[in-house]
């Protein structure tokens, strides 16, 4: 029973996904290609390299990893703040599937939606430069870790929230100054002293590296421990949502 609820609910935002692709995939398409066009042209000729590779190279994993994570973030927490507003989570309550169930199929939907926006930014890198990857595994485990990170960060917030305007707030006020600190652009070699040190709390940093090193082979810090950063973060948002969850908290309340 619990493998066909998990099934069922993660077919039906796969479905969602692929029916309004234009809103749910698009976007983050048409605007790297903006990204590549005026950083990559223009000051991609002027920054030069960082450890000997293009920037527009050096660059393009850091916006691969730049959509994965608010698109995971933002499909999960959106999907199931409607879920709560509109009351059709009662209907999903009422069976009998365990909340974990409930829980992991919003939080594989929010990452399927992630990994799809990845790929899909990946395939658009193509046409401005040449990507040799590193390590399949390393990549392909960095994107999902990040979008499974992402979509739990995504699901906590929905708990709380009141509205859609919550959810967007968390998304600018929290998640668009991390990703200035995140090593999306430059490496945060260049940032100032304070900022560096600041980079060390921040989950995306780690996401970006391993993602980098396992298409170019460089990062900031050693792919094991940003591994194991990652790792850790998930597994306390996964921990946080199953208990909020089980509390029913702003749901049940």
């Amino acid at each position: 029973m619990s493998w066909v609820g998990l099934k069922t609910l993660v077919r039906r935002e796969c479905r969602t996904i692929a029916r309004y692709w234009g809103i749910t995939l698009a976007p983050p398409v048409i605007t790297t290609i903006l990204y590549f066009t005026i950083f990559g042209e223009v000051f991609g000729k002027r920054i030069g390299s960082f450890d000997g590779i293009d920037y527009i190279r050096y660059m393009a994993p850091g916006l691969i990893v730049l959509w994965v994570i608010p698109y995971s973030f933002g499909h999960t927490a959106s999907g199931f703040v409607g879920a709560r507003l509109f009351k059709f989570i009662e209907e999903v309550l009422v069976s009998p599937l365990p909340d974990w169930v409930v829980m992991t199929g919003y939080v594989l939907g929010g990452m399927a939606r992630g990994f799809l926006v990845g790929v899909a930014v990946a395939l658009t890198t193509l046409f401005f430069t040449h990507l040799e990857v590193h390590s399949v595994t390393v990549s392909v485990a960095a994107l999902l870790l990040a979008a499974l990170v992402s979509a739990l960060g995504g699901f906590i917030t929905a708990m709380f929230a009141k509205s859609f305007e919550h959810v967007t707030t968390i998304q600018i006020l929290i998640l668009t100054p991390l990703t200035y600190i995140g090593g999306v652009f430059t490496s945060v070699s260049m940032l100032p002293k304070w900022a560096q040190n600041l980079s060390l709390a921040n989950p995306m940093f780690y996401m970006v590296n391993t993602f980098r090193y396992g298409v170019l082979g460089v990062s900031d810090v050693p792919v094991g421990m940003a591994f194991a950063v990652i790792c850790a973060f998930g597994v306390v948002l996964f921990l946080t949502s199953a208990k909020l969850m089980a509390r029913g908290t702003g749901f049940r309340e």
